[in-house]
Formats: structure tokens, sequence, C-alpha cells
């Protein structure tokens, strides 16, 4: 039998005379669409996570850079070889994770640990067993952690609305508007930024003078192997890159009717994985906000959807390249304003996780994953991530035995 990857779509070879042709207003919308998530709700939350671990400039324009220039180069050549919107990027909820870990771990033991997250990604694509990690590691339990690990950025947005009710107020009202609207040229998170920046504005606090175009500065950083930190962070950000990046990202393409080169495309993200870690950033994964957007309906013919994601990645590039930039943004704009567009960033995917959470065979277990995780709980100086996957999985064998030997077998 033919593995996934060989039996996978071949590769197309035509040339750009084909490419210019498969260009759709459809497809352009898309890839436009999915720039301004990239922008507007992404870096809102790579700033925060920033401004957590006190970096300096220096150490976010070359965090921003890596893992931005490794997704978008990577996503150029697989899109173009195999003609599929295969957009790789980096796990947000990997990112939102490690802002929540940053009082108890140095950037270096994050970074060591990212490097091992990197290489066991590495070898579960070169053994193909990346998808089976979720026979292990059930999906409603990864979803109940991972809702549990962002709560309180969703409840810090209103305590930011007590601190500066005037500007995170707009934002909300914004995001709120935008989400009303349902226009795909208007995403939600997009509507929050420009409310927000105009309140910020009209109040003076908006420093645009701080900001000067500059080449991206990328220096490698040395890792430091914390062991608490390899159980507590490193197999957390597996799961999140592989779990909830890979698993549903390439489940909305084979829903699609597209057959992506799954243990390739997990080999890539392990290798990108350690490369980002060796410059400060942390893992990469398949967009699945992303392919959400630049494989559905709306983005046109299925065969032309690729194009898509080729301008989605020129959005990225161009950040990438802005990294100094994007880094000054934490002088220019109020730390409120920053943390309740992350909040606001992470609303629908935090939406998602917890229907996924309850709406399951695995309600309980999934709930104290949840609770679990949203708890300062550190055991042998393990943080709370671990230990709900832990609980979670000990819950559902006690008390959901029959669901959960269901879907283990499954998955």
């Amino acid at each position: 039998m033919k593995s996934q990857d060989e039996s996978s779509a071949h590769p197309s070879y035509r040339g750009w005379r084909s490419l210019r042709a498969d260009v759709n207003g459809a497809n352009i919308a898309a890839g436009v669409t999915a720039g301004l998530w990239y922008a507007f709700g992404a870096i809102p939350i790579q700033l925060e996570a920033a401004a957590s671990f006190h970096l300096t400039p220096e150490a976010a324009s070359s965090w921003f850079f890596i893992i931005w220039f490794t997704g978008a180069v990577s996503s150029i050549l697989f899109t173009l070889r195999y003609r599929q919107p295969l957009a790789i990027t980096w796990t947000i909820p990997g990112l939102v994770f490690l802002a929540t870990v940053s009082d108890r771990y140095t950037l270096p033991e994050i970074a060591g640990a990212s490097l091992v997250a990197g290489i066991m990604i590495l070898i579960l694509g070169f053994l193909g067993i990346g998808a089976r990690l979720m026979r292990w590691l059930p999906l409603p339990i990864v979803m109940g952690m991972f809702a549990g690990s962002i709560l309180g950025y969703a409840t810090g947005i209103f305590e930011e609305l007590g601190a500066q009710p005037w500007v995170v107020g707009a934002a909300i009202v914004g995001y709120l508007g935008a989400r009303g609207l349902g226009r795909t040229w208007l995403p939600p998170v997009g509507g929050a930024v420009v409310l927000g920046l105009a309140a910020a504005a009209l109040a003076g606090q908006v420093h645009p003078e701080a900001v000067r175009w500059s080449p991206p500065l990328v220096a490698p950083l040395v890792p430091a192997f914390d062991p608490g930190s390899l159980l507590a962070v490193s197999v957390p950000l597996v799961v999140m890159a592989i779990g909830i990046g890979n698993v549903q990202g390439l489940g909305m393409l084979v829903n699609q009717g597209y057959r992506p080169p799954t243990n390739l495309l997990t080999t890539v993200v392990g290798i990108n994985s350690i490369i980002n870690a060796v410059f400060g950033g942390h893992p990469s994964t398949v967009a699945r906000n992303g392919v959400a957007i630049l494989a559905g309906d709306d983005a046109g013919p299925r065969d032309q959807r690729y194009v898509a994601n080729l301008i989605a990645s020129l959005f990225a590039l161009l950040l990438a390249l802005s990294a100094m930039t994007a880094s000054a943004l934490l002088e220019v704009l109020p730390i409120s304003l920053v943390a309740s567009l992350a909040g606001l960033a992470i609303l629908s995917v935090l939406m998602d996780a917890l229907q996924k959470t309850v709406v399951s065979d695995l309600r309980l277990g999934a709930f104290f994953a949840l609770v679990i995780a949203a708890s300062p709980l550190t055991i042998l100086g393990i943080g709370s991530a671990f230990w709900a996957l832990v609980g979670g999985f000990l819950v559902s064998l006690w008390l959901e035995r029959t669901a959960l030997a269901q879907t283990l077998r499954a998955g």
C-alpha cells in the first residue's frame, strides 16, 4: 500500500502562465483576508507575548522575523509544488501558552524547550506517526487544556477595560461591529484595531514617531535546558503544533477534497521549529485559521485556491521583513490596547476550543483538563498544562472509559 505522501495528489509542474490564469477575484480576496488575519490577528498576540517576556526590541525582532520567514518560504515552496493552499506559519496556541509560562521560565529555557519540541515533531514526521499522536491524546482533552491555558487572555480584556475604558471599549465595539457586518474584507480583529487605534490616537496615546523601518535583526540564541520545562513546555508545544494545528488544518484540507502530503508537512514543520528555536522563535505548524480562510468555498474554484495562499504568504514575508518595526510597536501603542487586541484575537479560537471541550463524549475529562490548565498548579516544577493532559486523561479513563476507548479506536 502506498504511503499517504506517495498517494497524495501529484505535484503540479504547471508554469507561471498557468499561475497567472488561475488568479481570480475570489482567491485574491481570500489571500488578502488571510494576510489581514496574520497582521491583525497574530501580531497583537506576538506583541503581548514579547511584553510578557520583557524582550528587547532586538530580541523581539529576531523572534518575529524567523517565525514569519520560515513559514512564508515553506508555504510558497509547498504551494507551488503541490498547487494546494498548504499554509505553514507558527502555532498561535503555542505562543499564547508560552506567554502564560513567561513568569516561570527564562527565554533561553523557552528556546531550549522549543528546540526539543521541534526535534520531537521532526521524529514524528520521519516515523510517519504525526497524526497518530491524537490517538494517545484525544482532541477534547487537548482542547480543554488549550482553552484553560488561554482563558486568562479573554478575561484580561475586561481588566484592561477598567484601566482604559475609552480605548479598550472602542476596540471591543470595533470587534463586535466587524463581526456583525460579516464582511470578508474586514476581519473582526481588523475592526478592533481600527477603532482602538483611533481612540488611542484621540487620547494622545499613540506615538508613531517611534516607528522607523530598518532591516530586521536576526541573532541566534543559546538555549538552556531545564528538565521541568521540557515536560511542562515541550510536550504541550508538540500537542499544540501537531494536535491543534496540523490535525485540524490538514483535516480541513482533506474535507475540501485535497490530499496533502501529511508526513512531509510534519517533517518540514519540525525543521522550521528547530530553526525558529535557534533564533529565539517558537514552533511552526500548519495554519488552521489560515487554511480555514484559504481552502474554503469562498476562495474560488478548488484547483485555484492555492493562489490565495501565495498571496497570504507574501503578506507573511512582508511581516518578516518588517520585524524591527513590529517590535517598535511595543513603544508606540498603549499596553492596554495591545493586551485587549490579543484577547480579542483569540476569542474565536477560544470559543472553538470550548465547544470541542463540552460537546464531546469526554466532557468530564475535557472539563477537568480545562480547569487544571486555568489554575496556577505546579507540581515538581512542572506547570499546569502538562498536568491538565494527565489529569483529563485519567478522569476519562476512570469515569468515561467506554467513550475513551471508542475515541482511541476511532483515532
